[in-house]
């Protein structure tokens, strides 16, 4: 049986009798449409990156401008190449090159040779043969073979069931200078810290089980990127990077610099954490100083706020665990984000994706965030050590607000903050709150509560209503976090005869899928 499933332009094929590696996953269109989404903002910065690098202007003379700028201008001027190097039923290329401008060709590799024959028979009903070609191989050979500059790619997607780290090597090699990588794991459970061996196996990094697990997993794989790529001289630009659903999902340009790529170093660092309060810490592992006109790198110095004379939390005396290295730098970058907000609110009703509304919600909370605060903290995790009940959000948040501090949603849970406040004045608002309790509960001493409670409050706190308390992503109405997902919501199973299955055995640590009738599918 024959059924033809419709998602954006592109029509994909099924054939639901026939033992095919891969089938088509719904859950998976808001990630799609992101990228398409993503893609197309891509496509138009290039356009006026080479408006601007193309105008006449005053300066020297063309034969005296640097190589840069007419590398730069060359590279502009050229459709995208495009490789979706895990491509399963190959919906995703079928989506780039019907919705994409500016796309002269798309390479859709798969290493099932039922999908590669599942790909071709959708490329020729979508009648796109002049645009995609499909491809039986294994990625990163494929991506091996493109590394030459004239070869490379301008946008290169990778979507694995499960972890993309064998992968991350040959991809940032296949890349142009300035191009686009994006990049998918579904492997949360490793990268949340449930097995910091098998994450370390795989990033070079431990997770650690702390209730910013999902921040943490993004900035690992972003660590994990960059490292990769400053073997060969180069660097990351983060875009935008989401934890949703069961995979966090980034997208980042590829830069060229050998000098820019030494100061990756700036943006790692080792994360402390405690058991007790979930209080965190950065360490660097480098640090900058300026003497005169120039600068001097050294290895950091371990002083952390957290940690009291011994091994213990200042704030609660439990115990502290170390993690990472972890991407400290900004995950986001507000500007592309402010550009994809405009182009998706001026998206007419009749073009509008699949998941508008998602897409408009996540963006706008990505927007909100504080971008150069690392990690958050969960509200109701924070009262429940002193058994207290959670107030309204905006209660807790305007006390923060008028102690002179910002505070802000994250994309990555509804409970969750993120603030610029220290952690002991945020414990003073806790005090604060169970204060204004008749009734109050006496923790032993040897809890972490009990230890919280028992430190008197160092500032006063001012519960008074603050506007700023409530996000316009709340006022607005938006369509913030996706709660009800289906039946049989999920990453599905593994694909028969995928790419994984061959080369990469370090994925049997994962969490086991949700559902008990699932298929691969993109």
């Amino acid at each position: 049986m024959t059924k033809i499933v419709q998602e954006g332009l592109a029509k994909l094929v099924i054939d639901e009798t026939a033992d095919t590696a891969s089938f088509y996953n719904p859950i998976q269109e808001f990630n799609r449409d992101m990228t398409v989404t993503v893609l197309r903002q891509y496509v138009c910065d290039r356009e006026n990156e080479k408006t601007i690098n193309g105008k006449e202007d005053d300066g020297p003379p063309p034969e005296k401008k640097s190589k840069v700028s007419r590398r730069s201008k060359t590279v502009t001027n050229e459709p995208l190449r495009i490789l979706d190097a895990l491509s399963a039923s190959g919906l995703r290329a079928l989506r780039f090159a019907q919705e994409v401008d500016n796309i002269g060709n798309v390479i859709a590799n798969d290493f099932s040779e039922s999908s590669v024959e599942n790909i071709k028979k959708n490329i020729k009903a979508n009648g796109l043969n002049d645009k995609i070609s499909a491809s039986f191989d294994d990625a990163k050979n494929l991506m091996m073979l493109h590394r030459e500059p004239s070869k490379q790619f301008h946008v290169v997607d990778l979507d694995p069931y499960g972890t993309a780290a064998p992968f991350l090597d040959s991809a940032v090699q296949s890349v142009v200078d300035g191009g686009l990588l994006m990049v998918t794991c579904t492997d949360m459970a490793v990268l949340c810290g449930n097995t910091p061996e098998a994450c370390y196996l795989k990033y070079g990094a431990t997770g650690l089980k702390h209730r910013s697990c999902h921040e943490i997993a993004l900035r690992i794989l972003i660590r994990c990127i960059d490292s990769h790529a400053n073997v060969y001289g180069r660097y990351i630009e983060p875009l935008l990077s989401m934890s949703v659903d069961f995979y966090v999902r980034v997208f980042v340009k590829v830069h060229s610099s050998p000098i820019e790529a030494k100061m990756s170093a700036l943006k790692v660092a080792h994360l402390l954490s405690c058991c007790g309060c979930s209080a965190v810490d950065l360490q660097p592992i480098v640090r900058k100083t300026t003497v005169g006109n120039s600068n001097k790198y050294t290895t950091a110095i371990l002083r952390s706020p957290l940690l009291t004379n011994g091994d213990k939390c200042v704030h609660c005396k439990s115990s502290v665990h170390i993690g990472g290295p972890i991407y400290s730098g900004p995950i986001q970058n507000l500007d592309f984000i402010k550009r994809l907000l405009q182009r998706i609110e001026n998206t007419p009703a009749a073009e509008a994706l699949g998941t508008h509304s998602r897409i408009l919600g996540m963006l706008t909370v990505i927007a909100e965030e504080l971008h150069d605060v690392p990690l958050y903290y969960i509200q109701d995790d924070l009262l429940s050590l002193v058994k207290a009940s959670c107030p309204k959000q905006s209660f807790f948040r305007s006390a923060i607000l008028n102690g002179g501090y910002q505070i802000s949603g994250t994309h990555c849970n509804p409970k969750g903050f993120k603030t610029n406040a220290p952690f002991s004045f945020i414990l003073d608002v806790i005090r604060a709150i169970v204060d204004t309790k008749e009734s109050k509960t006496k923790l032993p001493l040897d809890t972490p509560g009990g230890v919280i409670l028992e430190t008197p409050k160092s500032r006063s706190i001012n519960f008074s209503f603050n506007p700023a308390s409530v996000p316009q992503s709340v006022s607005k109405d938006l369509l913030r976090y996706q709660s009800n997902h289906g039946k049989n919501w999920g990453p599905k199973s593994k694909a028969k005869g995928s790419v994984t299955s061959h080369s990469n055995n370090t994925s049997s640590t994962n969490k086991k899928p949700l559902g008990d009738k699932q298929q691969k599918s993109r």
